[in-house]
């Protein structure tokens, strides 16, 4: 399974393509979605490129669990859990990835 990410061009922030066609902040509201269907979606996501609202868009790998998706890269698990220096609360998000 996947979901869509990029990055939001006013400032940079990880976001993810939830159902509705939106883009969200948060990992837990992204759409999963069977690797053809995602591949869609990334083509879909061309309006919002063209509109300046994002950039970048691509599908990841996730593992879905009883908390939502999580996924399966170290580096896209970092991308999703925030800033990885300057804080305690990064270095958990990093440790409860692991």
């Amino acid at each position: 399974m996947q979901i869509v990410t990029a990055n939001r061009l006013t400032d940079g922030r990880v976001v993810f393509r939830t159902a509705e066609g939106r883009w969200s902040e948060h990992l837990a509201v992204a759409a999963v979605l069977d690797p053809t269907a995602a591949a869609e979606a990334v083509v879909a996501a061309a309006g919002d490129v063209a509109a300046r609202r994002i950039v970048e868009p691509y599908a990841v790998e996730v593992i879905v669990g009883a908390a939502g998706p999580v996924p399966k890269t170290m580096r896209e698990r970092i991308r999703a859990g925030g800033p990885t220096s300057g804080t305690e609360a990064a270095a958990a998000r990093l440790a409860r990835a692991a």
